[in-house]
């Protein structure tokens, strides 16, 4: 490929621990796959919302330029997108389907933003073969125009978790679309077991009132001296609470993949996580992870329990977890594979504006 640059447009906070998302990761760790590739990116950051950033930031680029835009960018500047169509070599980055995200209070022209900024791509880059058919089934794209790129994890030690096997670790920014108040009822009834602590870490500032309704539970179920809600947690801090972790929760309504999934089973740590979104393909088919029903206390609860009640059943989980632990997908897989459609474009002839995806 050419060493002309890939002008990559991301949010500005993809190095800012306080804002700390899979979608910031994604975008780092693919850029730096990228870059051990030999292709010149060239990170572009631009503020959250900020139309006239992403207007800017396009206008000064020359006529063919190749641009890469995060969907978080995409979806909000649509119309940007649609203008610039014809005169770049646009490609959208979609981390999720965001008109499919529940209790997110997006607006209600989003649908209509996404299918417009997708649109005016010519080829969708996914991170789960579950976004590109939901992208599909709400005829946001046609299949022909979208490649999936699944995550990488990193090279990590395994965990080695505590010996009581009874500490949970939940990771995500505290959200409705992360189900932390699913977790919480779930431990609700699980005061009468002894043993067992569980930390929440993640950002309290993406839905502040979510936040404070999740930690006025944890204390209204008599939990607070064993339920911590840490706030954000980064480098080495992030790092020691995976590597005590005995078991991880992923209480989620919605979720495009799973990288906490993925980065766990990576370390060697049981996962129990709500079957939605691309969570399948995240576990891989892993035998140490354990999969339930979305929104469900009841049934989350019932496998913590037995978590805590059977010895035997950790013990053969943990084995399962780190034996796999091995087979984990390395960051050079999904930027092999933007690489490939980052080269096909620029290569590709001119066409006009929706055509390329099929969409009238």
């Amino acid at each position: 490929m050419t060493n002309a640059p890939v002008h990559f447009l991301v949010p500005d906070a993809i190095d800012d621990d306080e804002r700390v998302s899979g979608g910031n990761v994604y975008d780092r760790r693919l850029t730096g796959a990228l870059r051990a590739r030999g292709l010149y990116v060239r990170m572009v950051p631009v503020a959250e919302g900020r139309v006239d950033e992403v207007a800017h930031a396009m206008s000064v680029l020359p006529r063919d330029a190749l641009v890469l835009v995060d969907g978080l960018i995409a979806v909000a500047a649509s119309d940007v997108l649609r203008a610039h169509s014809t005169r770049l070599r646009i490609v959208v980055l979609a981390h999720m389907v965001a008109s499919a995200l529940p209790g997110m209070h997006l607006d209600a022209r989003t649908a209509d933003r996404e299918r417009e900024a997708l649109s005016a791509a010519r080829r969708v880059i996914t991170t789960s073969e579950w976004t590109r058919s939901e992208l599909v089934a709400r005829a946001y794209a046609v299949p022909d125009r979208i490649a999936v790129a699944h995550p990488g994890t990193d090279a990590v030690p395994a965990a080695s978790g505590s010996r009581s096997g009874g500490h949970l670790l939940c990771v995500g920014a505290v959200a409705p679309h992360k189900g932390q108040d699913v977790l919480v009822r779930a431990l609700a009834g699980m005061s009468d077991l002894p043993g067992w602590t569980c930390s929440i870490v993640g950002s309290l500032d993406t839905d502040r009132e979510f936040a404070a309704s999740t930690t006025a539970a944890i204390r209204s179920a008599g939990l607070a001296e064993r339920v911590e809600v840490t706030g954000v947690l980064t480098g080495r801090r992030l790092a020691d609470v995976y590597h005590a972790a005995d078991l991880v929760v992923v209480p989620s309504r919605a979720e495009s993949y799973g990288m906490v999934v993925a980065d766990a089973l990576a370390r060697g740590i049981p996962v129990v996580a709500s079957r939605v979104g691309g969570v399948p393909e995240a576990i891989a088919g892993s035998e140490a992870a354990i999969l339930t029903p979305p929104d469900d206390p009841v049934a989350l609860r019932a496998v913590l329990r037995r978590w805590s009640d059977d010895p035997g059943w950790r013990a053969a989980l943990k084995a399962e977890a780190l034996r796999t632990r091995t087979v984990a997908r390395v960051w050079d897989e999904p930027a092999w594979i933007v690489a490939t459609v980052l080269s096909e474009v620029r290569s590709e002839s001119d066409v006009i504006g929706s055509e390329r995806l099929g969409i009238r």
